[in-house]
């Protein structure tokens, strides 16, 4: 793994260590069940995702697997904003957690982008 996979990688295990932390916490303060459940799911995907992308078989397992983490992190994201919308978490917490979220998602489609430019340029 590339030192920019490392980085990324460790970025994805922190966030889903917020997100369950997070998830522990509102379940503790029976906030939001269903949306918490489902958080938790998307939001340790993600990471999981992109550690299968780095032992990909092919330029095309690769991708796939990343769009997987991309959905999974874009869904996390929707879960974040409505548990904000519906006032089971402070604008101090969502504003710092969604911030790191956002990151992963640009680094993740920074990275689609260039791997499907290379995967153009290489069949030319």
């Amino acid at each position: 793994m590339s030192d920019f996979g490392k980085m990324i990688d460790e970025k994805c295990l922190l966030f889903a260590a917020r997100i369950v932390n997070l998830c522990r916490f509102l379940d503790k303060e029976r906030k939001g069940k269903h949306i918490v459940d489902q958080m938790m799911r998307s939001g340790m995907s993600i990471g999981a995702n992109y550690s299968e992308a780095e032992c990909a078989i092919s330029d095309n397992d690769f991708l796939a697997k990343l769009y997987i983490s991309l959905k999974e992190c874009n869904e996390t994201l929707y879960w974040l904003r409505l548990l904000r919308k519906v006032n089971d978490l402070q604008e101090t917490h969502f504003q710092s957690i969604y911030a790191d979220g956002e990151e992963i998602k640009r680094l993740l489609v920074s990275i689609i982008k260039t791997k499907r430019k290379n995967m153009t340029h290489n069949n030319s």
